[in-house]
């Protein structure tokens, strides 16, 4: 992408059209800065992926232009894909105290943080970046220390609100700064990037100074054990855990490795108020009365492996959910995680627990992090933007906060949906989208980075599917004449004993195969192997309406 001199060019490489690895990158001339570098969980079509990262070819080519990654705030979808990006471009880091606390975890168990520059912000941090000036102000949301962002440019402001709501009884009483908003607005907001996550929900998003008590009375009317589910990362959420365990004079364990090293992070940093003694270690906890125990753990989106769901198996070895235990989701499941929620839910009724789960409307027990329509109209409000992209948002969500924006006196034609990649181009204040630059998904498969494609992700489709079946010939490399074989394997396709006759005729439609082969075409190896191939699968599929993978290995000897 080539920008004209002095033009302002914004677009998302992640984080729009999808809920998920946000990055939003900003280009003024040979400037380029980046905001946040999230990752999302794979679904269930992408069998064996661990995550999904952006597409960064265009700031790889780019690379001498880019100043910083500034990051709004500590949640998976916005920092999660820092290590793999900087693997691939190291640049320096902006973040605040308790988000660049979480990074710095990462990149110690990525082996990064030695090597990485970091520089700590706040809401009155003012840096410089030759032809962008960026300055920030205080936001709420659910996790400590929110930041949005304002860029100042040559052509205008622009503003980056990051994940926010309007909190005003926060439960560690900061507060957003509307005023520092509206004096932005004041001073004149060129675009405005805004997030659009609950842009389908009319009101306000709730307090959450509102969940404490009733995980105060949850924990009074628990006769047994309380086990207790929630995102690592909602600090105000675990403070209120913790003072409900102080009031019932119950002692608190963690379970879950993002639990404890977030928990560790908290209490360090002094975002967590903890008394002393009340951190118990988890094989401490059998040794409690019950009725004195409450237990702080991670899976409240149904993730296979977290402590919660090792428990709803009876599959963790320090600790037990027995029947007449309490069992608190206090987390509502992120769209696509109903079903692992749900298998849960199941298994723990299955054990004897009460559970406790359901939206905020039914238990009180979780409220969300994100503004809903009216503080979206607040935000457009106080802004005052020329030009609005909506972010961070399925393409309906997106759709929703268009027609908040319109109704609030954004002209039509000045607002922008886009998709991961599209370039809003700016010049003599005047916005355009004309043209775009590379996107897409990135695949993480344990240390490999984007080795895994379609084409590796059809076969574990297939595997997964219909199988593989495997067969073995040893031909003479003198006359082509078969020595042994053919010898073949079924896995995931049929049970070898109980289908001999099947496997048998397969045997003999390769040898005469490779009979006929031999005559037409000699004993070319590549074109023998796709002769068999073809021939098993159209039998095989003929026999069994199946398409297993099939594997000719031919040895010659």
């Amino acid at each position: 992408m080539n920008t004209t001199e002095n033009t302002l060019s914004i677009f998302a490489l992640g984080g729009v059209n999808e809920i998920g690895k946000n990055m939003y990158v900003l280009q003024v001339e040979d400037d380029i800065l980046i905001i946040d570098c999230g990752s999302k969980f794979p679904d269930e079509s992408l069998l064996g992926i661990d995550l999904i990262i952006q597409d960064i070819s265009y700031l790889k080519e780019n690379k001498d232009k880019i100043r910083a990654l500034i990051v709004t705030h500590g949640h998976e979808d916005h920092i999660g894909g820092i290590p793999h990006f900087l693997k691939q471009l190291n640049i320096p880091i902006y973040a605040t105290r308790f988000t660049l606390g979480i990074i710095e975890i990462k990149l110690k168990e990525h082996g990064l943080l030695r090597a990485t520059e970091t520089h700590l912000i706040d809401s009155q941090s003012i840096i410089d970046f030759n032809t962008i000036k960026c300055t920030f102000f205080k936001t709420n949301h659910s996790i400590p220390d929110c930041l949005g962002i304002v860029f100042h440019t040559s052509e205008g402001a622009i503003v980056h609100t990051g994940d926010f709501k309007f909190d005003l009884t926060p439960v560690n009483d900061e507060h957003a700064d509307i005023h520092e908003m509206a004096e932005i607005g004041k001073k004149g907001v060129l675009v405005l990037l805004s997030e659009s996550t609950n842009a389908e929900r009319p009101g306000f998003t709730a307090s959450e100074s509102l969940v404490g008590g009733h995980i105060e009375d949850a924990f009074r009317k628990a006769s047994r054990k309380v086990f207790i589910s929630t995102f690592a990362s909602n600090i105000h959420r675990v403070q209120q855990v913790v003072d409900a365990a102080q009031k019932t004079n119950r002692k608190l364990a963690l379970l879950g490795r993002s639990m404890v090293n977030v928990v560790s992070v908290a209490i360090k940093l002094g975002y967590l108020n903890v008394p002393e003694g009340m951190i118990i270690e988890a094989n401490e906890i059998n040794q409690m009365d019950p009725e004195r125990v409450a237990i702080l753990c991670t899976g409240s989106q149904g993730e296979p492996m977290a402590a919660l769901s090792r428990l709803s198996t009876s599959n963790y070895r320090q600790a037990a959910i027995l029947p007449g235990d309490t069992v608190i989701f206090a987390a509502t499941p992120i769209p696509g995680n109903e079903v692992g929620v749900s298998r849960i839910i199941d298994n723990l009724f299955l054990l004897g627990a009460k559970v406790i789960y359901g939206s905020g409307h039914d238990t009180g027990l979780h409220v969300s992090g994100h503004a809903c329509q009216e503080e979206l109209r607040l935000m457009l409000t106080l802004m005052k933007p020329k030009y609005f992209i909506p972010i961070h948002g399925e393409y309906r969500m997106l759709h929703q906060h268009r027609i908040i924006a319109e109704s609030v006196g954004v002209e039509k034609e000045n607002i922008f949906i886009i998709k991961n990649g599209d370039v809003v181009d700016v010049n003599n204040s005047i916005a355009r989208q004309t043209r775009s630059v590379a996107a897409g998904n990135i695949y993480v498969d344990g240390l490999g980075i984007g080795d895994v494609g379609n084409i590796v992700l059809r076969d574990r489709k297939l595997l997964s599917e219909d199988g593989m079946l495997v067969t073995v010939i040893t031909l003479s490399k003198a006359d082509g004449q078969i020595i042994t074989g053919p010898d073949t394997i079924s896995r995931g396709f049929v049970y070898a004993r109980d289908s001999e006759e099947l496997l048998n005729e397969v045997d003999r439609l390769v040898t005469t195969t490779i009979q006929t082969a031999q005559g037409a075409n000699g004993n070319q190896r590549n074109v023998l192997k796709q002769s068999i191939k073809a021939t098993i699968g159209k039998f095989l599929y003929a026999k069994t309406k199946r398409n297993p993978m099939i594997l000719p290995i031919i040895i010659e000897v």
